[in-house]
């Protein structure tokens, strides 16, 4: 596989996770793009740079195949796809987590700049309207935890609190039941946020964003890793983005306590 390629894999990988919504599925979605291009199936426009090519590639494959499956009303969020197309979805994960400007995020997806811009504003304003929940927070640096306070306060959200430890994360979700997990990796007790996360999943049925500072460690498509993925230092946007998104394509759902009462 090309250098350039290779490069580009975990940040496609990232991207595509956020965009199903689930590892294996953004994974194979890369291996199906990367698969097209080395047997030619697809080729990247010659003016284009390398990336916004790439991208432009695994867009062709979603829709063809992933994209029409969300179109079909088979998702969870069937009834917000009335007002939240793919193409939607798609423009704000590239310029608010990816970093595209809105002339890239047009190349990248075969439309006009003009129409990149109207579909960003629709999802911002859509996915802040729709999507309201309660958010813990797992975060042992009190600076970034507030920060990530007043972002979920800005969106709308509520904060059902914020855990230093994976004991407290676990705690406070039995006591909150929260909708939303916004979780650092590495605690300051030694403790691992996504042990903290799984312990919660195994009683709520609940979407789930990592926040790390190494985020290489984490886009191998090698073994179990994130669908949602925030990188430190992150941008106030990227984080916006993926709460949207996660929110997005996961239904709400009762605890699984809750459910077994």
């Amino acid at each position: 596989m090309p250098k350039q390629f290779l490069r580009q894999a975990p940040y496609l990988r990232r991207y595509a996770r956020a965009l199903t919504g689930d590892q294996g599925a953004g994974d194979l979605l890369v291996e199906r793009t990367m698969e097209a291009l080395l047997e030619g199936r697809i080729a990247l426009p010659g003016d284009l740079a390398i990336r916004t090519g790439l991208f432009r590639a695994l867009h062709a494959i979603w829709r063809a195949e992933d994209g029409q499956k969300s179109a079909e009303a088979s998702a969870p969020a069937d009834a917000r796809l009335q007002t939240l197309s793919p193409d939607v979805r798609a423009v704000l994960l590239l310029v608010s987590m990816e970093g595209f400007t809105p002339s890239e995020a047009a190349q990248a997806l075969g439309c006009a700049t003009d129409q990149a811009i109207r579909l960003f504003a629709q999802a911002e304003a859509e996915l802040a309207s729709q999507l309201a929940t309660d958010v813990l927070i797992i975060e042992d640096e009190p600076i970034i935890a507030l920060d990530l306070t007043r972002l979920v306060r800005d969106l709308g959200h509520r904060v059902a609190g914020v855990a230093a430890t994976r004991d407290e994360a676990v705690s406070l979700a039995r006591s909150a039941a929260p909708g939303l997990v916004l979780a650092d990796i590495r605690l300051a007790d030694g403790s691992s946020g996504m042990d903290a996360a799984a312990d919660i999943l195994e009683s709520f049925d609940i979407p789930v964003i990592f926040i790390t500072a190494f985020p290489e460690h984490l886009l191998t498509g090698d073994r179990p890793e994130p669908a949602f993925l925030i990188t430190k230092p992150f941008r106030e946007d990227a984080v916006k983005a993926l709460i949207g998104q996660a929110l997005f394509l996961h239904p709400p759902q009762a605890s699984r306590e809750r459910a077994a009462v």
